[in-house]
């Protein structure tokens, strides 16, 4: 669950801002007209994935810590008690085993993203908060894996 939320959410429990994935958290979890989350600053659209890992992690959270007041996203059993975030050490533990790092991660669901809105780098920027360059090279990307795998389809 951990690893579709900072894949789809981005920069989950990296240093600077976005380590913070403020409690807009009610946000995410009010009906599913409302996909949007704050990470730092920046209000995000969630794709149907991370939506619905979002919603996961929540009912656990609600589920494991129903007083907490800590208003972060990912919490611990440490910073239930608290008001500070989950860390970067917490994030990486919770995601060692995995086979995919967690860029690995986020790659891929950037580049799935980019394949589901037919290479348009705009949703891209806004669902994953990336530079418009970035969007830009993954729409790049996803154009020319449509247009081979078009090219082999047709043969």
């Amino acid at each position: 669950m951990v690893e579709e939320i900072a894949a789809g959410v981005g920069d989950v429990g990296s240093s600077g801002e976005a380590e913070r994935a403020d409690a807009q958290v009610a946000e995410a979890g009010q009906g599913s007209g409302n996909r949007r989350i704050t990470v730092g600053s920046h209000v995000r659209p969630l794709d149907d994935l991370t939506h619905r890992a979002v919603l996961d992690w929540l009912d656990h959270r609600r589920n494991r810590w129903p007083n907490t007041a800590n208003p972060h996203l990912l919490i611990t059993q440490k910073t239930a008690v608290e008001l500070g975030p989950a860390g970067k050490l917490w994030t990486t533990r919770a995601t060692r085993n995995l086979t995919a790092t967690l860029e690995r991660l986020r790659v891929d669901r950037q580049l799935e993203e980019a394949l589901t809105h037919g290479a348009d780098p705009l949703p891209l920027a806004l669902v994953f908060g990336i530079d418009e360059k970035t969007a830009i090279r993954y729409a790049d990307s996803a154009r020319a894996l449509l247009r081979e795998a078009a090219e082999q389809a047709s043969q």
